[in-house]
């Protein structure tokens, strides 16, 4: 989604995530260490983003999640959708006449809910689809060339997610996310140019607080290797990619994915 030109983007994403292996510190750990039993995600957002020039811009997210939760506690597995926590983002990228290097700030609203309750059971506040919080966002991207024929491509970035202001005695931990790749743009198909990319993903992520949370099971480091691919027939564009942990340190037991996956279809205007 990095900026190339002033006008606008409309986008699509969809990501699973099925969260059912036990893990403590940087190994698996018995299934019985942990009351949760499986977290399954599976987010939609809707997402636009629109440069009213080639140094300004914006982008709101808005994403609705379909979750699933067992646990030893419940009667039975718990299901329910709803509204996640929506992002706005301004976007400078008056850097370089090229948009290659860009800020981006904003905020994250707390619109999801964050005491849904079932009938059959209870919901942890770090399993709510939403967190109560106000989170306060900055990030920052690169990218550049590999080679004279522009084919191989570089890019880097880095978000931060910095809670705020909380609600019902629940903090979210302070979250930092870095990612470095590689993609390749000299392949087409008819009008279709198609670009394969590697990257490596870094996450670092603080343990929650408050009276409401589990701060003995919370907080993690991890790095994923994330091998996609991009199909552009202008003015569409289609991604897809699989992120695969390689390094993974909880703090305490949590549930962890083997692989978390992600679709994305884009419009350009």
């Amino acid at each position: 989604m990095f900026p190339e030109a002033s006008g606008g983007l409309v986008y699509l994403n969809y990501a699973l995530q099925d969260q059912n292996k036990n893990w403590n510190g940087t190994s698996s750990a018995p299934g019985a260490d942990n009351d949760d039993k499986k977290i399954e995600t599976q987010t939609y957002t809707a997402g636009l983003q629109y440069m009213f020039n080639r140094s300004w811009g914006g982008q709101i997210e808005i994403p609705v999640e379909n979750r699933t939760f067992n646990s030893s506690e419940n009667a039975g597995s718990l299901n329910w959708t709803g509204l996640g926590d929506i992002r706005i983002k301004g976007v400078y990228t008056g850097f370089s006449d090229d948009l290659s290097t860009g800020v981006n700030f904003g905020v994250k609203l707390p619109t999801g809910s964050y005491d849904h309750t079932e009938a059959m059971g209870d919901i942890d506040r770090d399993t709510q689809i939403g967190s109560g919080s106000t989170d306060l966002l900055l990030g920052a991207f690169h990218r550049g060339t590999l080679n004279q024929q522009t084919t191989w491509n570089w890019f880097s970035q880095v978000q931060m997610d910095l809670p705020a202001l909380t609600q019902g005695d629940f903090r979210p931990g302070m979250e930092v996310d870095v990612a470095a790749g590689i993609y390749y743009d000299g392949w087409t198909l008819g009008k279709m140019a198609i670009s394969p990319v590697a990257q490596v993903i870094g996450s670092w992520r603080e343990h929650d607080s408050g009276a409401a949370a589990d701060s003995d099971n919370s907080g993690y480091e991890r790095i994923l290797l994330s091998p996609g691919v991009e199909f552009d027939l202008h003015p569409v564009k289609v991604y897809a990619d699989v992120e695969l942990p390689v390094y993974q340190n909880m703090t305490g037991n949590q549930l962890v994915a083997p692989a978390l996956f992600k679709v994305s279809i884009s419009y350009m205007f």
